[in-house]
C-alpha cells in the first residue's frame, strides 16, 4: 500500500497547485517519513549536472519525461514539469534497470525506448483524458480496464465487465461543506478501513481497504458543489491498476479552469503529412490522424484524393487518387529491419520556407516500434528504409499523452512495420505492384483541409 499512499500525496500536491499559488511540499515525500539516502557522485569541472540538463529542456519535454517515468513505475512525484532530485533519481533507476550507466541524463536512444514503453502501457489500458459530462471535471480514464460508462445528474461511473475495477465521480450540492466533514463521512462508510489520509482546507485524500477491495478517494468542493472521485479495485488487480491510479491522481482536476473543462482544442485547419504511392492505380498510404475529419484532401502533384479506409489500431489511412498516370509506386517487399533507418518525407512548409522539397531524416530503431530522434512535422506517413534502402515500414508521429495537471503534446516517432502495412492494404483489397526502390519517386505531400 506504500505505493498507493505515495500516489495520494501526489494528488494532494496537484490539487494544491490547481487551487491557487501555493508552495508544495517536497515532491513525493510522505508526511513524517525520513528522507531516503541519496547516492551522490562528484561532478567533474566542466560537466553539466543532470538537473541542469533537465532544466534546459522545454516544459513540454519535462512533463512528457516525468509522465513516461511514472508509467514505467520509476517516478511517483507530482507531474508538474518541475525538476527535482526525485526526478533525476528516477532517471538513474530507469537507466540501471535497462542495464545502462546511471548518469541521470537519458541519451536519445534511452529516451525513445522509455517513451515507447510508456506509450505501450497507456495503450494497454486505453488511457484517455476525458471531461466528465455532468460536472466538467477532468479525469484520466483507463478505458480498456473500465469500458462501461453510465452518467446521470449525480455524476458518472466507469466499470470493468466483471466489476473488479470501478471509477466513480460523484457530485452533489451541500450547504457549507468542509473537507474535514466530507472526509469523516467517507471514513465511516461500511467496511472501509483507512490507512492514509490527507485533509486540507480545499481537498482531502483517503486510501485503504474497503472489504476485499482497495480504494482511493479524492474529494473537493467549490461553493456548495462537492465532487468526489472514488477508485475501487480488487487486490488481485493491484499490479495493473496501481500505476494507473498514480497517473489518475495527477490527471484529476475537480474544478478545472474553463479552458480545461472544454473539449480538446480543434485540430489544425490545414494539416500537412507525407504519403507513399503503393500501386499504379493511385493507392496511397498515409497517416490516419493527418487525414482525419478533412473536408478535402489534396496531393499537390496528383490532385484531389479520397480516404477510402483507415486502421485505428495501426494509425494508417488508405487514400485513392483517380485518373493519375505514370505513377512509380514503392516496392513494399520489405527488407531486414535494422537499427539504422532513413525516413523519406516532406517537412511541414513552415520548416522549409514554404517549399515542398523531399528530404531524408536519419533515425535509429531503438525498440520494436520506436524511432529516435523523431523527424519534424510533415514527416508523418513517410516511408522508412532499412540500411539496404528497402521498405521497412511507415513512420508516424504520435503526441505523448501526459498524465499531469497540464497536458502538452510532445512528438514521438513510431514505426508501422512493412508486414503490418501490407496486411492493412490486403484487408482493403489493394495489391501493391511497385518494383522501384526509389522512395523519393513514390513520396507525395498530403494536405488535409478542415472546417
Amino acid at each position: 500500500m506504500r505505493r498507493l499512499a505515495t500516489a495520494t500525496f501526489i494528488c494532494a500536491i496537484a490539487a494544491g497547485s490547481s487551487a491557487g499559488a501555493q508552495t508544495p511540499p517536497t515532491q513525493g515525500a510522505l508526511p513524517g517519513a525520513q528522507p531516503k539516502p541519496v547516492a551522490t557522485q562528484p561532478i567533474r569541472p566542466g560537466v553539466q549536472a543532470p538537473a541542469d540538463t533537465a532544466n534546459a529542456m522545454s516544459q513540454a519535454e519535462r512533463l512528457a519525461l516525468q509522465s513516461d517515468l511514472a508509467w514505467v513505475g520509476q517516478y511517483n512525484g507530482a507531474i508538474t514539469g518541475d525538476v527535482s532530485e526525485r526526478m533525476v533519481n528516477a532517471i538513474k533507476e530507469y537507466q540501471k534497470l535497462k542495464g545502462g550507466k546511471p548518469t541521470g541524463v537519458l541519451n536519445p536512444q534511452e529516451r525513445a525506448v522509455l517513451a515507447d514503453t510508456a506509450r505501450r502501457k497507456q495503450e494497454g489500458v486505453g488511457w484517455k483524458l476525458v471531461t466528465e459530462p455532468t460536472s466538467g471535471a477532468r479525469l484520466g480514464i483507463p478505458t480498456k480496464l473500465v469500458p462501461q460508462q453510465t452518467s446521470d445528474a449525480n455524476g458518472s461511473k466507469w466499470t470493468s465487465p466483471t466489476g473488479t475495477v470501478q471509477v466513480v465521480l460523484s457530485r452533489r450540492k451541500e450547504a457549507n461543506p468542509t473537507t474535514a466533514a466530507l472526509a469523516d463521512r467517507e471514513k465511516k462508510e461500511p467496511g472501509r478501513t483507512v490507512d492514509y489520509s490527507v485533509v486540507k482546507p480545499d481537498f482531502f485524500v483517503l486510501s485503504g481497504l474497503q472489504n476485499l477491495k482497495k480504494f482511493y478517494i479524492r474529494g473537493a468542493f467549490k461553493g456548495d458543489e462537492v465532487r468526489i472521485l472514488t477508485i475501487l479495485y480488487d487486490q488481485a488487480t493491484e499490479n495493473t491498476v496501481e500505476p494507473v491510479v498514480i497517473a489518475m491522481s495527477s490527471a484529476f482536476t475537480a474544478f478545472p479552469a474553463a479552458a480545461l473543462a472544454a473539449q480538446p482544442a480543434p485540430r489544425r485547419s490545414v494539416d500537412y503529412g507525407t504519403g507513399i504511392i503503393v500501386s499504379q492505380d493511385g493507392a496511397v498510404v498515409a497517416d490516419r490522424e493527418v487525414t482525419d475529419a478533412c473536408v478535402a484532401i489534396t496531393i499537390p502533384s496528383l490532385g484531389p484524393a479520397e480516404r477510402i479506409a483507415e486502421d485505428k489500431e495501426r494509425g494508417l489511412a488508405l487514400l485513392r487518387v483517380y485518373g493519375a498516370r505514370g505513377l512509380k509506386p514503392l516496392a513494399l517487399s520489405g527488407g531486414t529491419t535494422k537499427s539504422a533507418i532513413e525516413i523519406v518525407g516532406i517537412a511541414d512548409p513552415q520548416s522549409q520556407g514554404g517549399s515542398a522539397a523531399i528530404s531524408i531524416a536519419k533515425a535509429q530503431l531503438v525498440s520494436d516500434t520506436a524511432l529516435a530522434p523523431a523527424p519534424g512535422l510533415g514527416f508523418s506517413g513517410a516511408a522508412a528504409l532499412d540500411g539496404d534502402g528497402k521498405f521497412a515500414g511507415v513512420t508516424l508521429l504520435k503526441p505523448a499523452v501526459v498524465a499531469g495537471a497540464a497536458s502538452v503534446p510532445a512528438a514521438q516517432a513510431v514505426l508501422v512495420s512493412a508486414d503490418a502495412t501490407r496486411a492493412f492494404l490486403a484487408t482493403h483489397g489493394v495489391k501493391p505492384d511497385g518494383s522501384s526502390l526509389d522512395a523519393r519517386a513514390a513520396t507525395v505531400r498530403v494536405i488535409c483541409v478542415r472546417k
